[in-house]
């Protein structure tokens, strides 16, 4: 029996997005419309303007053919925040464009926070709203496992954030995914770029099995329908037989995981599938795909139990 990832199987064409990015309506440097037209001229078909804690819903650029799904970024700080020691929570929002609690400009304020706990509430207000919440940049946050574990009613959490990397050299982030995975929560990730200036725009994104509207796209995000990349394209993931496959467009380094370290790492030049035995009491499997300049593809798990997908 064939068992393949949610994002493959059928003949549509993935959509590419981004989740998380900023404009001058917060603290970007490129106002809407410049933005949206960037995102257009690298070949987007949607985007999320997620300026702080300022919601959106319009397309300022309706002519570019991008589709804008409504959202906004949320945070708050713990008391030991000092800049550049940041300490705090940073959630992405974003919702449909009917039956959203949320509206055009609303403003969100900070409650505070003195333990991992009292994050949840940035999280249940999104729920609230009827949107999807996404955790963001872990790493730059300056947060701990415990601290993600202490949260729950979330399922996607960004494992690539272009401008963190770019910034702070952040890119650790999917360890703390392999952590949660680990822990048996149901956790996709997302590469994102969180934008602030032209220099982050286009480098980390998403490619979602849906059709060309919020609410599909919102359902693909929902059920890990999708693979993250900053370059690297992903064919198709499956299981058979107890063995995990992977097919990519021609990497330099595929690898497997199923706990906290690599799996069935292969190595070579133009590599274009590779596959790797389920290692009994696997609770998922996932794949990451390394072109020749280094930049990666991310697969979202296939859940296991007993060795077998679920």
């Amino acid at each position: 029996m064939i068992v393949q990832q949610a994002a493959f199987g059928g003949r549509e064409k993935l959509l590419k997005g981004n989740t998380h990015t900023h404009t001058t309506r917060s603290d970007g440097d490129c106002t809407p419309e410049e933005t949206i037209h960037i995102y257009a001229e690298k070949g987007y078909d949607f985007l999320a303007l997620t300026d702080h804690s300022v919601y959106n819903f319009t397309n300022f650029a309706p002519e570019s053919g991008v589709l804008i799904l409504p959202g906004t970024e949320r945070d708050d700080a713990f008391p030991d925040s000092v800049w550049p020691l940041v300490h705090c929570v940073h959630i992405v929002s974003i919702g449909s464009e009917s039956g959203n609690g949320f509206a055009q400009d609303e403003r969100f304020h900070h409650l505070g926070m003195q333990t991992a706990k009292d994050a949840q509430y940035l999280i249940d207000e999104t729920r609230a709203g009827r949107n999807l919440p996404i955790f963001c940049h872990p790493e730059w946050s300056g947060n701990t496992v415990r601290e993600i574990e202490a949260l729950n009613d979330f399922s996607l959490m960004e494992i690539w954030n272009s401008g963190c990397v770019r910034c702070c050299d952040c890119d650790d982030q999917a360890a703390y995914w392999d952590e949660l995975l680990c822990d048996g929560r149901v956790i996709y990730g997302v590469a994102a770029d969180d934008a602030h200036s032209p220099e982050d725009m286009g480098v980390g994104y998403v490619c979602v099995r849906a059709d060309k509207t919020v609410d599909s796209i919102l359902n693909a995000l929902k059920t890990g329908a999708f693979y993250s990349s900053t370059g690297p394209e992903i064919y198709d993931f499956y299981v058979e037989d107890g063995v995990a496959h992977v097919k990519c467009s021609p990497a330099a380094k595929i690898c497997f995981r199923f706990f906290r370290s690599p799996y069935g790492v292969y190595h070579g030049e133009g590599l274009t599938e590779a596959k790797a035995k389920i290692v009994c009491g696997s609770t998922y499997i996932r794949a990451e795909v390394f072109d020749a300049e280094g930049r990666c593809a991310w697969t979202n798990p296939i859940f296991l139990s007993d060795g077998q997908p679920v």
